[in-house]
């Protein structure tokens, strides 16, 4: 039985590593847990005030609960580990009785210390195993604050890119006429529009928390001005200037693709592409406290 208490420490430990692995290193996958915790979160946000939803809380604190949950099911999991083997395994100072200090709480309070790497040293591992396994701990917290920091640093760039292109997209909504659109120039526009939605696709693909985040005024919301991008491919459809047609095509294929992922792994609306960015920007405003 001690050592199925162990294994099942370790499995714990193991579900979170995992669970780092696939939302923040492996591009192609989303780490289960922190999918859930965020996908709470953003029906929570759902549910409240709209001055609460206008504040855009659900994606900051979606993060930070995130975070919480490794953090401390990483500690729990190492605590499993201690506590059968406390107190005969561990040292204690002179001023601790083993037998008073070798409860749960005590387990949790090396776990914590140990992953912290504060090194206290008033309770020390002192078996073999013990004494190797307790570095490996401080290994794993300090993988857990290298991950939170590449996690903040991967998405808040992500929704740099797509608050810009959504302004991007107000500012050409406001300014460009079709006789603009049918030139070099407004093939240009297109290249550089279907460049930067297919950038957007693959921050979707690769920090997929990032559609947890509201995006504030209208004119830098991707869900609100995504739609102004469809009609702009349809208008340079009809061009007559060759170059036109083709950059409207490869922007065409570019939403696609970005319809296509907000879908399957958002949406699930099995609709076109018109009706997948409507369906984003309906959800999206529910969180603004709009129609």
């Amino acid at each position: 039985m001690t050592w199925l208490v162990t294994l099942l420490g370790a499995a714990l430990v193991m579900a979170i590593l995992r669970d780092m692995f696939h939302t923040i290193w492996h591009p192609t996958r989303h780490g289960g847990l922190s999918r859930l915790v965020m996908t709470g979160m953003w029906r929570l946000s759902s549910r409240l005030s709209a001055r609460w939803r206008a504040a855009g809380l659900a994606g900051p604190l979606g993060m930070v609960c995130v975070v919480a949950v490794w953090a401390l099911t990483v500690a729990l999991g190492w605590a499993v580990v201690y506590w059968p083997h406390m107190p005969e395994g561990f040292s204690y100072s002179s001023g601790l009785v083993p037998a008073e200090h070798a409860g749960p709480d005590d387990a949790l309070y090396v776990s914590l210390v140990t992953l912290a790497t504060l090194g206290l040293g008033d309770i020390a591992p002192a078996a073999g195993w013990l004494r190797v396994v307790g570095p490996m701990e401080a290994l794993v917290g300090f993988a857990l604050l290298s991950a939170t920091v590449a996690w903040i640093l991967g998405i808040y760039p992500a929704l740099a890119r797509r608050r810009a292109l959504a302004l991007r997209l107000a500012h050409v909504r406001g300014g460009v006429t079709s006789q603009a659109l049918d030139s070099q120039g407004g093939a240009a526009l297109l290249n550089g529009l279907a460049s930067a939605v297919s950038v957007i696709t693959v921050d979707f693909l690769q920090y997929a928390e990032s559609y947890y985040f509201y995006d504030g005024d209208e004119n830098i919301s991707l869900p609100r001005q995504i739609l102004h991008a469809a009609s702009l491919t349809e208008q340079a459809m009809n061009s007559h200037h060759p170059d036109v047609r083709l950059s409207a095509t490869m922007l065409r294929r570019a939403l696609d693709d970005l319809a296509a992922i907000l879908d399957e792994l958002f949406l699930h609306t099995g609709a076109t592409t018109a009706g997948v960015f409507a369906s984003y920007a309906l959800a999206h405003g529910d969180r603004m406290g709009r129609p």
